[in-house]
Formats: C-alpha cells, structure tokens, sequence
C-alpha cells in the first residue's frame, strides 16, 4: 500500500496485468482489477483499464493513490487517501460529518457513494467525526471490523491529532495543557469539571504560534476525543475559539468557526505501515495575524 502516488519505468514488452502482478506484489488480481476499473493505472500519462494492454521498454506506468474519475465535489471535500481499508478526507467547513437527523449533506454521504461507484454492496463506517463548521482531515473505515480496531484500542493506532485553532485574547503562555471531564446537559452543551463521575475525562495540549492584540493562533493536540473537547477546554482557560459562540466567543473574524484539523497520524491497522496526513492551515486563519491586519487589530 502506498502513501503517495508511484511510478515504474518497463524493461521488456509485457502485458500489463502479469507486469502489475510482478510489480505489486502486496497486491491480489482483484486488487489490480479495482485499481484499473477505477482507473488509478495510467501508462505515459493516461488511464488505462483494459488488463491486456501491450506494455513496451521505457514505458511509464503510475499507480495513483486516489480514483481520478467521478470526485466528490471540491467545495465540499477532498478524498487525499484510499485503500482497501479505509479512506481520508479534507471536510469544508460546514460540511456534517454525519446525518444530525435532518436531510442535510453530509461527510458520510458523500463519501457512501463514492465507494458504491466501485461495488453497490460498499460501504463505509464512522471512525470519528468533526464539528460541522470545524474543517480539515476525517477518516472512515471501509469494513466494521477496521472502525472496530480503531474504536477498541484508539490510543494504540491512532499518534497525532493537531488542530489549529484562532482564539480569542492574547494567550500568554507559551504551552499548556488543560484536563477535566466532560459531560453533555440537556442543551446538548458540553459541561467541564473535575468530579471523575461526572463526564469522560480529556486531555488537551496547545501551544502559541502567533499572538496580535485581540487573538491567538494555536497548535492543538488532542490525548482524547470528546465531544467538542477543544472548544470546551478553550473556553476554560478564558481563550474562547474565535467564532464559537455556543462556548462563550464574543467575535467571529473569519465568519466561522475558527477550528481545523491539520494533523492526523496513525498505525495503519491492517498493514502496520506509519501513516501521516496534513491539512494546511486555511489561509483566512494566517491572514488574519498578517502585518497588513496587525494594527487593526
């Protein structure tokens, strides 16, 4: 399994499916098979499905990690990783992770389909989510007995979680970390406190990257997955996220909610391989602690 496209240059003339057979050798025929019906074999610069293809010394061929054809809309979403196993996404803000019970678009939706391109009977299963006006990397899993792995031993697979995040207020600390445990109310608003059987516990460490006179930009590492867990904690060291209104944020300079997910890194949980995704911080965020913006705020 690959983490980035690859590509072979031919030696001797072969048809293509008994050179991919040779080349790909953690690959199965059907593998094969699905990477050229979805066209993620291209040979000197083109897609080609047909297996018997006549392949000559000095040709190309390239495996692309991600299917060319039919992609989810750009101003939704993403796809920057596919195996047979799992998949991961770039979210838009505004996007739903999942259905909230209303017949609204969604992360998952999308994302249903696309595999159903491949075979009808596919199907995805949540491995965790983001906010919805939170932006960024969310993965999925493609078999319940991948989302269970995950779910069942999260701490051992999964190894990095960042979000950037714009705060309100200077945070003056270089680092911190904020522990509590968290419990939902009836308002479905998260509560934080400190009694160990009131709420999950959750672990968050920040770091300050840039400061101007009304904001912070923050790198944010999650050691837990609550529920709206950045923005809770954000709110507990009186740094609200810019544009959380629901956890106490007065202002909203970018006309969202100032989250992203940057970062996710894992343990693949079939393969084993080490797997690290990044997602660039969405240019309204820097922008706004530019020299240009600096003295107006």
């Amino acid at each position: 399994m690959q983490n980035k496209d690859v590509s072979y240059r031919v030696e001797a003339n072969t048809p293509l499916m008994q050179y991919l057979l040779q080349t790909l050798r953690d690959k199965s025929r059907d593998n094969i098979k699905s990477l050229l019906r979805n066209k993620q074999v291209w040979v000197n610069g083109k897609a080609v499905s047909q297996f018997n293809h006549p392949l000559l010394p000095g040709d190309e061929v390239e495996i692309r990690r991600v299917r060319k054809t039919d992609l989810p809309p750009a101003h939704l979403l993403k796809i920057i990783y596919e195996d047979e196993h799992l998949i991961v996404i770039d979210k838009k803000s505004g996007l739903l992770s999942v259905s909230d019970g209303h017949d609204h678009v969604t992360a998952f939706g999308i994302i249903s389909e696309w595999v159903k391109h491949e075979d009808p009977q596919n199907r995805i299963f949540l491995v965790h989510r983001l906010d919805q006006h939170t932006s960024g990397l969310l993965m999925f899993a493609k078999s319940e007995e991948v989302q269970n792995i995950f779910r069942n031993d999260w701490k051992k697979y999964i190894t990095e979680r960042t979000y950037i995040a714009i705060v309100e207020g200077q945070v003056k600390k270089a680092e911190g970390q904020v522990r509590s445990y968290l419990i939902e109310n009836q308002a479905l608003v998260m509560i934080s406190g400190q009694d160990p059987s009131k709420g999950k516990y959750a672990i968050t460490r920040y770091k300050t990257v840039k400061t101007n006179s009304r904001y912070s930009l923050l790198h944010v590492n999650l050691e837990t997955g609550r529920k709206n867990q950045i923005r809770v904690h954000m709110q507990d060291i009186g740094h609200s996220v810019a544009g959380d209104r629901k956890y106490g944020a007065k202002t909203n300079p970018i006309g969202r909610l100032s989250l992203h997910a940057m970062v996710l890194a894992f343990t693949h949980p079939i393969t084993s391989e080490p797997l690290r995704f990044e997602s660039a911080a969405p240019s309204e965020f820097l922008r706004l602690f530019s020299k240009t913006n600096a003295g107006r705020e």
